[in-house]
């Protein structure tokens, strides 16, 4: 689907967008079933490590499309097309990794044992009520809903804004022909890969060190770091007319304390649903972010962005002002985003255990708690 897009003739902007949302389900049928296998992979700490490393590739893969696609570009006398074209025979690649390297292994239990019998399944609408009573898992989704919502508006307008500061700064002239100077296209894919790679460790070792006096360290880590981001997204809008400089060191540390949650949001996740609910689970939560998230806050952002540049008189100051604001709501977005998580920490022990016990149903129901007897007879093995 990948390749198919850059053969799409220029005015057939609708086909161009269906092809593209055939490419979103590839990667989120991926992105869904991964973590699962690397859950089943690894246990305890070094499952959070592997984790760790999936998740710290992603903005790494993100950041090197603004690097790499507008050079490709440029190579090809601003033809665009050319720039999707790379990545097909990276995917090539991994499809034989994935064929040749991976094996499928026994499920685990929440805390690391493997099951040698598979349980008795409920329904899948069962699984989708459970998930859905299950509050640490829908307040994180609604938490990670805010992430995606800021990722997918910082993804799609940084550069433009700052294009518009570099031109208010006077230090670059308005793009009138293609192809396009695409310097601080690069330099936002290099602050990407960057403050990914560093948040993501950051946000898992500062976790694990905490999780030894605090169980729950994780929505906690991940509410201050969104709550902590919203000031300095915050600095970087106000000194978009003052330094570039500044302003390109407070996006970096706004998108490090964001990806500080990609890591742990998973962790909660698997942590809190059974092993056989969590593909399940992944694919509920991607769901549910997508759309609360990154699948609107462009076009929300653009559409504030219009609406205040009505009734003005074109100019560089307009656009850059107009975006601006615009992207303030992603300010407010990380503080609503903190909140979830941090109502996640009240919840989040009871919903573990509760996990743990569905995973390893006790041979006397007569220790469970009465509102999860019925809950775990429906898993219990035959």
């Amino acid at each position: 689907m990948t390749l198919t897009l850059s053969f799409i003739p220029d005015g057939y902007f609708l086909l161009f967008l269906l092809t593209s949302g055939l490419v979103g389900a590839g990667e989120a049928t991926f992105c869904t079933i991964a973590p699962s296998i690397i859950a089943d992979l690894f246990t305890s700490d070094q499952r959070t490590r592997m984790l760790n490393v999936f998740y710290s590739v992603i903005p790494v893969g993100c950041g090197l499309g603004y690097i790499i696609g507008p050079k490709v570009t440029d190579a090809a006398r601003g033809d665009w097309h050319w720039a999707f074209r790379v990545t097909p025979g990276l995917g090539l690649i991994a499809v034989a990794f994935m064929i040749l390297v991976t094996k499928e292994l026994p499920r685990v239990t929440t805390n690391g044992k493997k099951k040698n019998k598979s349980p008795k399944f409920a329904k899948w609408t069962t699984d989708l009520k459970q998930l859905f009573k299950n509050r640490s898992f829908m307040l994180t989704t609604l938490g990670s809903s805010a992430v995606s919502f800021i990722v997918g508006a910082i993804g799609v307008w940084g550069p433009s804004y700052l294009t518009y500061a570099r031109i208010l700064l006077q230090e670059k002239d308005p793009c009138r022909t293609e192809p396009c100077d695409y310097h601080d296209i690069l330099i936002f894919g290099v602050v990407t890969v960057a403050s990914g790679i560093l948040g993501v460790v950051a946000g898992s070792e500062i976790s694990k060190r905490y999780r030894k006096s605090n169980p729950r360290a994780n929505p906690l880590v991940c509410g201050c770091a969104m709550m902590i981001s919203a000031p300095f997204l915050l600095l970087a809008l106000t000194f978009g007319n003052i330094s570039l400089v500044a302003t390109y060191i407070f996006i970096f540390i706004g998108e490090l304390l964001l990806a500080v949650n990609f890591t742990l949001i998973s962790d909660i996740i698997l942590k809190v649903v059974t092993p056989w609910r969590r593909s399940s689970a992944l694919a509920v939560q991607m769901t549910i972010y997508h759309l609360l998230g990154d699948a609107g806050s462009p076009y929300l952002i653009g559409l504030i962005s219009d609406t205040y540049e009505q009734g003005y008189a074109k100019s560089p100051l307009l656009k850059y002002r107009s975006l601006e604001y615009a992207l303030m709501t992603c300010t407010i977005m990380a503080v609503i985003g903190g909140a979830f998580f941090m109502a996640t920490a009240l919840f989040i022990e009871r919903d573990e255990k509760e996990a743990e016990m569905e995973s390893e149903p006790p041979s006397s129901s007569s220790s469970l708690l009465p509102a999860d007897e019925d809950r775990a007879s429906e898993y219990r093995d035959p």
